[in-house]
């Protein structure tokens, strides 16, 4: 079990280094070397983890989305707001997610990998959406897809338009006004009355994972 938890540690430090190179450099003039420098672990030690740079760059990317902070909620509208407000809360406190969200909007990068987080984000928020729709809290003319695609783009400006213009100290407070504004021309009223959008949403979910127990 130690032996696991090393493991799993220094692939995390692996990864935040070179999450943080990659920002500084850009992705074509990073090295391995100053990976290793920034992490201060062993080539071994990397190459166990990741095979290459691109293998490094992907890991990064791929840390970008995540269904961790999926907490079961009687509503699914519920669920699908908490995901947008964790990740909002996370971003700006973690340097894996920072480093991501800069190097995902360089347009080079999207034609060599792919937008593999995006698509999978896009994809969580379709289903959420349409489970909601099953349990009757859609207003009849959503169309799950249609407003994942929509909304999932509308983060994304909205963190980097955060990004630019406060260092996304404010980006919890502006997702949540981004929630606000589009759940009235998704959901039923009596749903619209109970669902959460306050700014601290996020916080308080991402404190709520951490207090489960660790999977098996």
């Amino acid at each position: 079990m130690a032996r696991q938890e090393r493991g799993i540690r220094t692939r995390r430090e692996v990864l935040e280094a070179a999450a943080e190179v990659f920002a500084e450099r850009g992705y074509a003039a990073a090295t391995i070397s100053e990976i290793l420098s920034r992490a201060g672990v062993t080539k071994g030690a990397l190459y166990f983890h990741f095979a290459s740079k691109e293998e490094l760059l992907r890991g990064v990317l791929e840390e970008q989305f995540t269904e961790k902070d999926i907490v079961p909620r009687e509503s699914k509208l519920q669920e699908w707001v908490d995901v947008g407000m964790a990740l909002a809360h996370r971003l700006p406190r973690e340097p894996l997610l920072r480093a991501g969200a800069r190097l995902m909007s360089d347009p080079k990068l999207q034609e060599l990998f792919g937008r593999g987080p995006q698509v999978s984000w896009v994809g969580l928020t379709h289903r959420l959406l349409a489970q909601a729709g099953e349990r009757g809290e859609l207003l009849p003319h959503v169309v799950p897809g249609e407003t994942a695609q929509f909304v999932v783009n509308a983060w994304n400006g909205v963190q980097l338009g955060s990004q630019i213009a406060a260092d996304w100290t404010d980006l919890e407070k502006q997702v949540s006004v981004l929630f606000r504004h589009v759940l009235p021309a998704v959901a039923v009223p009596g749903v619209l009355l109970r669902i959460d959008t306050a700014p601290d949403r996020g916080e308080r979910v991402v404190a709520e994972v951490e207090r489960l127990p660790a999977p098996a």
